[in-house]
Parts: structure tokens; sequence; C-alpha cells
């Protein structure tokens, strides 16, 4: 039976990264949800979401599917508990609507009463649901462990390259047709994935857990410490700690990128560096979109991104900051805090011009081979008009 990942009416907390995506589509660990509940339930995954991101996503069939939260964080344990599921059952727990078995109306996405819709609820508690974008840097440790575990069952890596060092190389998997070349890895405090055609230049350094996608680089000399995700095609230089970034980014030069997530699309400009701790060790508090102001998140935040924005060179992020989507950021000294979408530089009130700004998307989307499609366009016109 196939399943549908649905937004849940929290998703607005997850803002920039919920901006241009659904839920599904996030990245955590190695795999966005919609890859892991792919390989977790061996079914077709549809997306349900907000109406303006609608159309990124195929069309939802009309039958008896099995709909799941997105914003769950599975095991095999829960999967298994939602393929043993019939018609009208549903797992819930504390929060709400988990998965259940149902011929929904899908005008009932995202609700808060959606649990009135089925005959049979059993509890499942337990179960850990991303509720804030610094959730992904902080779960990232868990998931990526996870998500190796799933990817390399009963598998067998690649040989690794004997022109490199390797600690504890039974906790390492390469994938075909990766490249490693003079590079020092460390496997002994978690686990490292290197996808298909990834490659790892001269010189890095690497401890686990690690992990990067398909095409995927990590430049000469660059130093990345756990939990660090890099997503498909992303370029990584460097130091780089706690961080995920989500796909098709570029954080390929000298500079600090810790605790903290960089959606697709982004360019940190060489030299560019985040805080993550205030200098009194308190705790840090982010912007929230859903409370319109600051609210406590940890004692290590860095930065939040979300999807297309760009840094100049020498930008000096602050600690705890949240930069919209779809941002031009250069200016002198320290950030703000918290950048609105479609901000051309970080001071002021200027606006980047819609037109201006999907073309130039456009522009970066071709160095990696590809193009802006006209339901990207659709989606980040909404964006700008709405923000």
């Amino acid at each position: 039976m196939s399943i549908v990942l649905f937004d849940n009416i929290d998703r607005k907390h997850l803002y920039p990264l919920n901006n241009a995506c659904a839920l599904a589509d996030l990245r955590l660990g190695i795999c966005t949800a919609k890859e892991r509940w792919r390989f977790l339930l061996r079914e077709t995954v549809y997306v349900h979401t907000e109406d303006y991101l609608s159309l990124l996503y195929d069309a939802i069939p009309a039958e008896t599917l099995c709909w799941i939260d997105a914003s769950v964080l599975p095991d095999k344990h829960l999967a298994d508990r939602i393929l043993s599921l019939n018609e009208n059952e549903a797992l819930a727990d504390s929060k709400g609507l988990i998965a259940g078995k149902k011929n929904f109306d899908t005008a009932l996405f995202p609700k808060d009463d959606l649990l009135n819709n089925f005959e049979t609820i059993y509890e499942f508690e337990n179960v850990i649901r991303l509720v804030h974008a610094w959730d992904i840097f902080e779960l990232n440790d868990k998931m990526l462990r996870s998500d190796f575990e799933l990817l390399t069952k009963d598998r067998q890596s690649q040989p690794l390259p004997a022109n490199s060092q390797y600690i504890n190389p039974g906790n390492i998997f390469i994938e075909d047709g990766a490249s490693i070349n003079c590079a020092i890895i460390n496997a002994s405090a978690g686990p490292v994935y290197i996808g298909k055609n990834a490659v790892i230049m001269e010189g890095a350094l690497i401890r686990g857990p690690f992990a990067m996608c398909s095409d995927a680089v990590v430049k000469m000399g660059a130093k990345i410490y756990g939990a660090t995700t890099l997503g498909p095609c992303c370029v990584a230089g460097g130091e780089i700690k706690n961080a995920v970034l989500q796909g098709y980014s570029n954080k390929a030069h000298d500079g600090y990128l810790g605790d903290a997530v960089i959606g697709r699309w982004c360019n940190l400009g060489a030299g560019t560096t985040n805080s993550n701790i205030k200098n009194t060790a308190s705790i840090v508090k982010m912007w929230n979109t859903v409370a319109q102001d600051y609210i406590e998140a940890n004692i290590k935040c860095g930065v939040v991104m979300g999807d297309y924005s760009r840094t100049a060179i020498n930008t000096s992020i602050n600690t705890g900051s949240v930069i919209g989507t779809c941002c031009n950021i250069f200016g002198e000294g320290l950030l703000p805090k918290y950048v609105p979408d479609f901000q051309w530089g970080a001071k002021g009130i200027t606006r980047y011009e819609l037109e201006k700004s999907l073309k130039d998307i456009d522009n970066w989307k071709k160095m990696k081979g590809q193009s802006l499609s006209d339901a990207e366009k659709k989606v980040l016109q909404y964006i700008f008009e709405t923000t």
C-alpha cells in the first residue's frame, strides 16, 4: 500500500526550511524523510503539504493509503507497527496522529482533529518529531547512525583506497564511483558514509559520524567533525562541525560552520564564519516565525539558512541566526540575528527583486547542470508575495 507523508499543523515552526519544500524533503542524518520511509516500508511515497508547494509533488490518488506525519523520525519497530495497521486504524501519541490507513479527503490536511476520522486508535509513545529547525543539527548524530545501519545492512562496501589512512575502517562504507585521495578518516566515534561518485580530496580530515551523499565534494585540507551531513552535490571546505547541508549548496572555502542547517542551493562566500555559542555560555535564542519573537533553543546554536540564500566573502554570522529564503547577504560586522526572506544586503530594508532573484538562482543551478523549473518559480513568487 502506498504511503502519504503529510505536513502537520506545526510545520511553520521549521521556518525557513519549510518555505520552499515539504517536510518530507528535509534531510536529517543521511536521508530525507521521503527517502527514509521508502527504504523502511518499500512502498511508493506521496507528499501532502501546503497548497502552494503541491506543484512540486505528484497528485495523491483517491484510494486507501497509509498517512504518516512527515515530522516523525521512524525506526524499524515503528515501521513494522505501521505495516500491521488495517484500514481505519491509526497510531497516535499525546501529540496526535502518527500514522493511519484510510481513504482520506486531502482537504482534511493539515488539521488538528484527524484522529476523529479513525475507528480504532492505538497508543504508541516515545515518538520523536522534528519541531524546530535547530532539531535537525541536534538530532543529526542519532539519525546518522540509524540511517547508516539502514542503508548498509547486508551490503558490502567498495574497497577503501589504499592511499588514505583509516581508523576503524569497518565503520566506513563507500558507494560505487566514490573517490578518496590522501585523506584521514576516523570512524571510531561514529560511522562514515560516502555516497556514489562523491569525492574526498587530498589532505581532508574527517571524523564520524559523517555522511556525504551522491556527487558531494570535500575539498583539500578540509576539517570536518561529526555529526555532519553533506547532501547531494554539496561542496565542503574549511572547518565544519555538527552541520547539515541539505543539498546542492557550497561551503567551499575557509571559515567555520558549526551547529547549523544550510538549505538547498545556498552559497557561503570565502571566509564566511558563524558563531555557535554566546560568550556567556548561556542559552541561545532563535527567531520563531509563529511566535514572531526569539525563543530559547540550546546552548550551542549557529545558523539556520533557508533555500537559495547566499553570503558575501568574510561574512560574520551571529550566534543563533535565522536567514530566510533567497537572501543575498553582505555588509560589515555581525549580521542581524534574523534576516527575512528576499533580503538584499543584511542591514537595510532593500528587497531582492523577484525577477532578478529568479535569474540569479537559475545561474547558480546551471553551474550544477540544472535549471529553475516553472513550479519552483511559482513557489518562490508565492513566498515573495506573502513575506
